[in-house]
């Protein structure tokens, strides 16, 4: 079955000779495995959604059994690594024609295997006519659910757990997507819902919304009316001709009514006055592009200008549009924007939501699954399993318009833990993670796809050698090549497909790809070792660092924790320097700093600060393993301790490049207190606690952190954040506020990115601030 593309099937007629762009077993992932199904189905597209496990590969890490042993005698690594099958939860999502709608139920059919459940949930007016043909294909029984309250749970779902679902339309901007922050508390809000009629409502809780009006005037009228005056009976090719209309030959404007004086009424000129005003007067045909084009105006200003008074009516200024009728086409998303502006003057935004298509589907699954309780936990997209947002404009890309033939796809990874905002950000509604939007920087955005097509041989070649007892390691990163070089090219044309394009998401995109061919940590290894050699360096390290007067030790710990942060295998001028010179270690890191004044230079007034009390607890964002967070991060972690302060340790809870992770650290710090009664007595006194941030991106984004570190950083009442790295500190985080001090340390590792600060190859950023009282 894999072998055949499927078909268009049934009543679909003129779909019988489209096949799909990908093999069904690509489409329908993991079906073996599914356990849960639910289904929406509209006038012309089906939405269906499935849960299933996943069992994919986990590097673990365990210390040896040999208690007493002296480890600064043995050539053997600090721990061992096994690599171990771990199963998680993964919510599928695929859209597609209704045409193809017997063929696909034939695939799902005959590749159910483990299905727990006898009934799946249906939604959208489909769920009626097709009734019959899903229990007779599927044997499941079909459990119809409301389609208002479908919509406002998939609404609820994607906007807590897809940071970049909203965004607004802007036709003449490049890229013409604009993405919206997800505001911590996404209640309330308005959602339009625009299908034949219009439906407004008022959600205010998960579970508490209202319809507050509508009309009758909506999709279903643009289509009816539209169809009469031009004979064009499809919905899309009517939106197409409206695309190419100029609605001023057929309505009459402001300037058509008052001449020169509108301009003494405050009016612009080109404001229509009376939709299709002209035809009444006029012996003339018009076109069908321009009555279309009329219509939609008429149409959409009408929907806008309700949906403008409905929300200040009720003191909202969050609306989301969706429905048949938006469906992602530009036009209709352009005319209500100008709509809601023009009404609003400015002061509500019409906002339009990636995965719109999805959230019937998504509240009929939440529905159906409600014993698992699944908003209990936090969801993130999996990028190698989900197709992105198109543009859909003709103008823009024209190779994307022909895509009825093509599978969207959608896929939401379960998370272990919930994640939720740092309780440290000044104003969690306003902080933005990433420095630079790449979407809209052009420059940027080249370089940095560019930097990332050209490291794809060095990523694929350390994928290999982290499995040598492996026989289709070989094969499987060839695939995982073809398929991030794919996600690539896509963002190269369209840069908005996955939300804002950000250095962070690339890279995540990266390790999603990795984990998809099972190279679940192709640092591993090199970790292993790096540890190890620099645990054998620890007590030098300190007992030099004793040796030193106060102010001397200050400096020299910063230089330690800058000079570890060097060790960065991502960064391309630090892995061939760490290929070709086996011998670089931490003195050689040390002269490879920027001499001070660095680049940006706070360290008079930090040192100023450490003569004052001593805080009363730190948090610490580590970086990389072995030098950077054994001889850089713990000596700083050890004079704070000495000071006084507490200190949490926060590391990724899986890895990605050579960064850190939590279970990792819980090995080191071990290895440490053994030899240091310092941090010994701190762990055993609970005084140093290490975390997991909930995070396995070589970035962070401190609006999706562990609950459990977040509840620990109000117990502990933190009042210094420390965030070292290029990744975390520069990357993201540069321009956060918090509400307490901060400390965003990091070397430069990158020439363009240098250059662009002001600076040269591995200058120092060392950025102290106190927020304003």
């Amino acid at each position: 079955m894999a072998e055949r593309g499927v078909r268009g099937g049934g009543s679909g007629g003129d779909s019988l000779d489209k096949s799909i762009t990908l093999p069904p077993d690509e489409i329908f992932r993991n079906l073996e495995n599914a356990k849960r199904f639910a289904i929406d189905i509209g006038g012309s597209l089906t939405k269906l959604a499935y849960y299933s496990t996943v069992q994919h590969k986990v590097a673990k890490v365990r210390s040896f059994d040999h208690p007493g042993k002296d480890t600064e005698q043995d050539h053997e690594p600090p721990y061992e690594i096994s690599v171990q099958e771990e199963i998680t939860a993964r919510l599928h999502f695929i859209k597609f024609e209704n045409s193809y709608m017997e063929a696909c139920l034939d695939f799902i059919r005959d590749h159910l295997v483990n299905t727990e459940t006898k009934v799946i949930q249906a939604t959208g007016g489909g769920a009626y006519k097709f009734k019959d043909l899903i229990e007779e294909k599927l044997r499941l029984k079909v459990d119809k659910e409301d389609v208002m309250t479908c919509l406002i749970k998939g609404c609820n779902f994607v906007l807590k757990n897809i940071p970049h679902e909203a965004f607004m339309y802007q036709k003449d901007s490049d890229p013409e997507f604009r993405f919206q922050t997800n505001h911590p508390n996404i209640f309330p809000y308005l959602l339009v819902n625009i299908g034949s009629g219009v439906s407004i409502v008022k959600v205010e809780t998960e579970d508490r919304f209202e319809w507050i009006g509508g009309s009758s005037i909506g999709g279903g009228t643009f289509w009816g009316l539209g169809a009469l005056l031009t004979k064009t009976k499809k919905f899309d090719e009517l939106l197409q001709l409206a695309s190419k209309g100029r609605h001023a030959n057929v309505d009459m404007l402001v300037q058509d009514v008052y001449g020169g004086a509108h301009q003494t009424l405050g009016l612009s000129g080109n404001l229509i006055a009376s939709s299709f005003g002209k035809s009444a007067t006029a012996d003339r045909e018009f076109s069908k592009e321009d009555m279309a084009k009329s219509l939609l105006h008429m149409i959409s200003n009408d929907i806008g200008q309700l949906a403008c008074l409905y929300a200040k009516l009720h003191g909202l200024d969050r609306v989301y549009f969706g429905g048949f009728f938006i469906r992602g086409h530009p036009v209709t998303m352009r005319t209500i924007t100008y709509s809601i502006n023009f009404f609003s003057k400015g002061e509500v935004q019409a906002l339009f939501l990636r995965h719109e298509g999805y959230l019937g589907a998504i509240g009929a699954f939440l529905k159906g699954a409600e014993q698992d309780n699944p908003n209990q936990y936090s969801w993130g997209e999996n990028y190698a399993g989900s197709s992105g947002l198109m543009s859909t404009s003709p103008e823009l890309y024209p190779t994307q318009r022909a895509r009825s033939g093509t599978f969207d796809l959608l896929e939401m990874d379960r998370l272990e833990r919930p994640l939720v905002n740092l309780p440290l950000l000044l104003d969690p509604s306003s902080y933005v993670p990433d420095t630079v939007d790449l979407t809209d920087d052009a420059l940027a955005r080249q370089y940095w796809l560019t930097c990332f097509e050209e490291a794809l041989d060095g990523v694929v070649k350390r994928a290999v050698a982290s499995q040598p007892e492996s026989t289709d390691a070989a094969e499987r990163a060839e695939k995982f090549r073809q398929k991030y070089w794919s996600k690539l090219q896509t963002l190269r044309h369209q840069p908005f497909a996955y939300g804002t394009l950000t250095v962070r998401s690339l890279l995540d995109t990266r390790e999603h790809c990795l984990n998809e061919f099972n190279f679940p940590d192709p640092y591993s290894k090199v970790k292993q070792k790096e540890n190890g050699l620099a645990l054998k360096c620890f007590q030098g390290v300190t007992r030099s660092l004793d040796s030193l007067e106060w102010e001397e030790r200050q400096l020299a710990l910063v230089k330690g924790l800058l000079a570890g942060n060097v060790f960065d295998w991502g960064a391309k001028a630090v892995s061939d320097v760490l290929e070709s010179d086996p011998q670089f270690g931490f003195e050689e890191a040390k002269k490879k700093l920027q001499e001070r004044p660095w680049l940006v230079d706070s360290y008079s007034k930090w040192l100023q600060r450490l003569k004052g009390p001593p805080h009363k607890c730190a948090l610490i964002f580590a970086d990389n393993s072995g030098v950077d967070v054994i001889l850089g991060v713990f000596p700083f972690v050890r004079e704070l301790l000495f000071r006084g302060t507490e200190v949490i340790l926060a590391c990724n809870s899986g890895p990605a490049l050579n960064d850190v992770t939590y279970s990792e650290s819980l090995i080191v710090a071990e290895r440490i207190a053994a030899m240091d009664p310092i941090i010994h007595s701190a762990l055993q006194e609970e005084r140093l606690l290490l975390v997991q941030t909930g995070s396995s991106s070589p970035c962070l984004d401190l609006s999706r952190l562990d609950k459990g570190l977040a509840v620990l950083v109000r117990e502990r009442s933190a009042d210094l954040v420390v965030i070292e790295g290029m990744g975390r500190a520069i990357h993201t985080n540069y321009h956060a506020l918090l509400c307490c001090e901060s400390l965003k340390l990091a070397v430069v590792k990158n020439a363009w990115l240098a250059e662009r600060l002001g600076g040269r190859l591995f200058s120092v950023i060392f950025k102290y601030e106190v927020p304003t009282k």
